[in-house]
């Protein structure tokens, strides 16, 4: 058995690699650290000072309020993942395997629309829409219903998320099913597969990469963001994004604020590297 020679990196390909190398370094690698000491360092009289001391982990680790907080936000942020490739399917198989190129070609141009627009305002325009006098209590009114309270409850903070992650899991889940190959759809059907089960064993199977990187991405927007659960959630039951910022709050403690940050990375990274093991595992036997 003969082992192919590694190829060494030369000075050119290195010269081209530089800057993403610099921009990690400077605005991801060296911020992070930082911030891992900076969680070591203890306030006093509202001023950090250097340190390393455990306290601040030990603080926040051992207090119920951040475990009901990170559970919380792990619980919402994967409800708001399961309601939005729940939701987008149906779109993104439609558009993938039954609308033309030109109908695709303009939906996904108008699902890209909204990110033209801030959050911030796409979060706020929800208040007239699920106020107790708002656009939907209104509706419900008519036929004997409500008013029912939607905001500043975890349906409001869920109608955020979905706000944010909705037309880019579409996107995603679209521009996968669209590569497929029809010949084997079509192979399935010619030996008499069901159209649900030409889905479940055909469609998902193939589109599997794209459908779990898809629900990564929305995860880790949705884990991360402050805008829906603080406005439309009333901060009821604060997430960790709300909880760094009530800590900032607490006696300038930035410290505790990053061991809260650093859990939440810890999180992301644990699950995406999950994710995309499972994206790109090969079945037993394939080749």
């Amino acid at each position: 058995m003969t082992t192919t020679p590694r190829k060494r990196i030369g000075l050119y390909e290195l010269t081209w690699r530089l800057p993403i190398i610099v921009w990690q370094c400077v605005f991801f690698a060296g911020p992070v650290l930082f911030m891992v000491a900076m969680s070591f360092f203890l306030v006093r009289n509202y001023r950090m000072t250097e340190a390393f001391d455990f306290a601040n982990w030990e603080r926040m680790l051992t207090r119920g309020f951040f475990w009901d907080s990170y559970l919380y936000t792990v619980m919402i942020a994967a409800a708001s993942t399961v309601c939005a490739m729940c939701i987008a399917f149906p779109a993104a198989y439609a558009l993938a395997l039954r609308a033309s190129e030109t109908t695709r070609r303009w939906a996904i141009f108008l699902l890209i629309i909204p990110f033209f627009t801030s959050y911030l305002v796409r979060t706020f325009s929800w208040f007239v829409i699920l106020s107790e006098s708002g656009v939907i209590n209104a509706l419900l009114a008519n036929i004997g219903l409500g008013p029912f309270t939607m905001l500043n409850t975890s349906f409001g903070t869920l109608v955020g998320y979905m706000t944010l992650t909705l037309p880019l899991v579409v996107i995603l889940q679209t521009v996968t099913m669209a590569n497929i190959d029809r010949s084997l759809i079509e192979a399935a059907r010619n030996l008499g597969c069901k159209p649900m089960a030409t889905i479940w064993q055909v469609i998902i199977p193939l589109s599997k990469t794209g459908l779990i990187i898809a629900a990564i991405f929305c995860f880790i927007l949705s884990f991360g963001d402050f805008v829906a659960p603080f406005y439309l959630g009333g901060s009821q039951e604060p997430t960790l994004p709300i909880l760094i910022l009530d800590t900032t709050k607490s006696g300038q403690q930035w410290p505790r604020a990053a061991v809260v940050a650093i859990m939440m990375m810890l999180t992301l990274f644990a699950i995406a590297f999950a994710g995309i093991a499972l994206a790109y595992r090969k079945r037993k036997g394939a080749k």
